[in-house]
């Protein structure tokens, strides 16, 4: 067997020790790096490259399952093995979609056998499993070959433009190339949709107010906004949501 980077994610220092030990007595591995949660397992893996991620999936800021999302969109994606305690109902779900997982405690044998067979995860393979996971927390942004990883708690609107969907933040603005249709699906707990083209996060809504749009003066409704100076336009088929407010 070549010699395999690995990067070890979980939370807690004796399974990270425990799963150290364990490779050191397969041989063959090279542990690039060790994270204590799945932001930080995305980041390393994003500098460091590893060919594959041993995941622990109950973690605190990302849990595994979001982060194997985001390993996904990295430029070379490494083989992602869970590491989990869940219980039997849960891990049906890992063995129906064929998903790479180890139970803990983990064994030196199945270990050895999960690293002999460990491959990429498949979209679908995801997809299936996410059910598992809490909603996810964060959004990937590919910059100038890095990744960004944008609290969605700090987004403030998504705006289609093109192919692309503009994430706006207080700080600064980002592109996504996501479909606007999904990223509402995903966070519809959090954003509404007030244009066909904008959905923008309740929290962030201070008002509705009635401008003039152009110069024959007739107005329209927007939305004002928390920290940002620009405003959104409420479409007349949305209209209905200032009279809810």
């Amino acid at each position: 067997m070549p010699m395999l980077n690995i990067l070890i994610a979980d939370d807690e220092a004796p399974a990270r020790n425990r799963l150290r030990d364990l490779l050191t007595d397969i041989g063959n591995t090279h542990i690039v790096a060790e994270a204590k949660n799945g932001k930080e397992a995305l980041l390393r893996a994003d500098e460091l490259q590893p060919d594959i991620v041993l995941l622990d999936i109950r973690m605190p800021e990302m849990d595994g399952i979001e982060a194997a999302q985001h390993l996904q969109n990295l430029p070379r994606p490494p083989a992602v093995i869970f590491t989990t305690a869940f219980d039997n109902y849960a891990i049906q779900a890992f063995d129906m979609n064929a998903v790479d997982y180890l139970l803990k405690p983990i064994r030196l044998e199945r270990l050895e056998k999960a690293l002999q067979k460990a491959r990429a995860l498949q979209p679908q393979q995801l997809a299936a499993i996410t059910p598992l996971s809490p909603r996810k927390t964060h959004l990937t942004i590919t910059e100038r070959g890095r990744i960004l990883l944008v609290p969605v708690d700090d987004i403030i609107y998504l705006r289609a433009e093109l192919k692309y969907v503009t994430v706006r933040t207080a700080e600064r603005e980002y592109l996504l190339e996501e479909s606007l249709t999904h990223l509402e699906q995903e966070f519809a707990h959090l954003f509404i949709r007030l244009h066909r083209n904008c959905l923008v996060a309740q929290a962030y809504i201070l008002g509705y107010e009635k401008r003039s749009s152009d110069e024959h003066g007739e107005k329209q409704w927007v939305a004002l906004l928390k920290h940002v100076p620009e405003t959104v336009t409420v479409s007349r088929r949305q209209q209905h949501l200032i009279r809810m407010t």
